[in-house]
């Protein structure tokens, strides 16, 4: 991370500290199920602002799998995370490719593809990050656990990623992952991209190698 070649990423779960003069990136935990609620959220952020010139992005609080939902509730809290000096991510969840509000391309800085599993790998989210480079916001894709996930994001455009692959051993594993972002920077994925694997398919692996 001291050497820019990953970031870390944050959540009020984890309880996961802050390295110094690292980019990191800040997640709700609400698809883990771990969110804690707006006021102590809200005071979490508040602990980081002071380094929010090193923050790459923070997720305001979505609703798994529902777009609507997800802007009903994300909308103030967008502008509650640019107040503090962060660039604001919005969750992209399913049925957001149907949303053509006029302002919607303005009220964030990063779209993170969320969502469910089946709809994140659909031709209507690829969609939806061209449509999201074209307004010139940077995309992250989450739960990225395999180096045919992580090619596939590439493809799409995307500019980071995350998972939690690493956290099965460390040691062993970041070694691999390094050698997946080397691969990746030189010999970008334009048309050879692999069809990634299912979901349960990666947990398997991923728990079998650690």
């Amino acid at each position: 991370m001291r050497r820019g070649q990953i970031a870390a990423i944050l959540s009020p779960a984890a309880g996961n500290q802050l390295p110094d003069g690292c980019l990191f990136a800040a997640d709700n935990a609400v698809y883990g199920g771990s969110y804690p609620g707006d006021q102590a959220y809200r005071r979490w952020l508040g602990s980081l602002a002071p380094h929010a010139d090193r923050a790459l992005w923070v997720t305001a609080p979505d609703v798994v799998g529902d777009h609507l939902a997800t802007l009903a509730r994300s909308r103030p809290w967008l502008e509650e995370i640019r107040a503090m000096g962060f660039p604001a991510a919005l969750c992209a969840q399913n049925g957001m490719e149907w949303d053509h509000s006029s302002d919607l391309w303005e009220m964030f800085d990063v779209l993170f593809l969320a969502g469910t599993t089946q709809w994140k790998m659909s031709t209507a989210a690829a969609e939806l990050v061209r449509v999201a480079l074209d307004h010139g916001k940077p995309v992250h894709v989450g739960r990225v656990n395999s180096r045919r996930r992580l090619r596939y994001s590439q493809y799409l455009g995307a500019s980071s990623a995350d998972g939690t692959y690493l956290t099965y051993g460390p040691d062993l594993l970041l070694p691999r992952v390094l050698e997946w972002t080397r691969e990746l920077a030189t010999h970008p994925a334009l048309f050879d991209y692999e069809q990634p694997d299912d979901e349960a398919e990666l947990w398997s692996k991923a728990r079998r190698r650690s």
